[in-house]
């Protein structure tokens, strides 16, 4: 794309650029309408195009069919990305966050939006390839959340965006989900002596990025993402892509019309505040606790920011999921964990729900490996 920019151009925004970015993204979305092909949430279009009319048929939901609206983002973590120059896993942090959440209320995300605020897409076609690394990454995770993207928005905001490098953004999104009366988990459901099966995390999800930036410049300088570690490099790991759980724990629990395979009492996805912040608002309610005594070790590398960082077992659990993605509530952990090995989703039977409203944790960090942490429900 060769052109005279124009005065809007000059001033920061191509609409031009934009509008072609915006086609790149809506040609990903498209390849996503599948995913609900067929389920609630098949995507009607009734002419094809990125600015045209794109809806779900609800017109024959039956009594006791339930909606609600969820909003995340990919936080900070964006700047690893820009750090690192790699942008095609960037959708499955931003789904994992919007898609994930649905879970905890026992609903099936059936469709997503986005709006992609980005410093500036420049005035020739240098930015594009980044557009398509992420269309690409927008396709792989929406099939794994099985979810269909039916709208989104990029606004350039030359003023306003400022981060790592010459292509600095923020992703957020919105999500419908859908549920079924005698599907959803209000938390009453949890009973005493259920078990807690943990779904394994490799990365750092979204949360707790500011904490590890700190720590590693400290350490490492202003280029900290360059630093080898291991056969890769610091900015590489901590860029590891958020893992989803929604299509997995849908199968477990049940969607919106199909049956599940395994009794599951409560879910608590582990993100910003850890597992004593997401353990305790599930648990809250029931006025239970949990005993956490085989829980995952924390990636190599979360287990490295925190020893350089001097962080202490008790606040890296509050700041970081510390290897643990996901926790399922269930009375039947042996069906879980079997249907867990059949999917290829590394999990393990990591405590269980306890009478006192006390979360006991045996730590798995780096300053008190095997002592037991405790923290209020309350």
């Amino acid at each position: 794309m060769s052109k005279q920019p124009n005065a809007y151009a000059l001033a920061g925004v191509d609409v031009d650029v934009e509008a072609e970015a915006s086609r790149i993204l809506y040609e990903a979305s498209k390849k996503t309408f599948e995913n609900r092909a067929g389920k609630i949430g098949e995507v009607v279009t009734p002419f094809d195009d990125f600015a045209g009319l794109k809806m779900i048929d609800i017109s024959k939901l039956p009594e006791g069919s339930y909606m609600s609206l969820g909003f995340d983002g990919c936080g900070t973590k964006v700047e690893i990305a820009q750090r690192v120059s790699r942008f095609d896993t960037m959708a499955f942090d931003l789904l994992a966050m919007v898609c994930d959440d649905a879970l905890i209320r026992g609903g099936e995300t059936i469709v997503a939006g986005s709006v992609f605020d980005v410093k500036s897409l420049g005035t020739d076609d240098r930015f594009l390839p980044v557009m398509r690394q992420i269309a690409d990454g927008y396709i792989a995770a929406a099939k794994e959340a099985n979810v269909a993207i039916i709208n989104g928005e990029i606004a350039q905001l030359p003023s306003i965006i400022a981060g790592y490098g010459d292509f600095p953004f923020s992703w957020s999104a919105g999500a419908i989900w859908v549920a079924r009366k005698e599907k959803l988990l209000t938390g009453l459901e949890i009973q005493a002596g259920d078990a807690i099966v943990m779904l394994e995390e490799t990365g750092f999800r979204c949360n707790g990025l500011s904490l590890v930036r700190k720590t590693f410049q400290k350490t490492h300088g202003d280029e900290w993402h360059t630093a080898p570690f291991g056969n890769s490099t610091l900015g590489e790991l901590t860029l590891t892509p958020s893992r989803i759980y929604s299509r997995f724990v849908v199968g477990l629990h049940g969607g919106f019309d199909t049956e599940g395979s395994c009794a599951i009492n409560g879910v608590a996805h582990i993100t910003g505040g850890g597992v004593p912040e997401k353990m305790a608002r599930v648990l809250r309610r029931s006025k239970l606790g949990a005993r956490l005594n085989n829980v995952f070790e924390p990636a190599e590398i979360m287990a490295y920011c925190q020893k350089i960082g001097v962080i202490s077992d008790h606040d890296a659990y509050r700041a970081w999921n510390m290897g643990q993605g996901m926790a399922l509530i269930t009375p039947e952990p042996d069906a879980v964990l079997a249907e867990a090995k059949k999917y290829g989703m590394n999990a393990r039977l990591a405590g269980e729900i306890i009478a006192e409203p006390k979360i006991y944790l045996t730590s798995k960090g780096t300053e008190k490996g095997g002592q037991e942490l405790v923290y209020d429900v309350e």
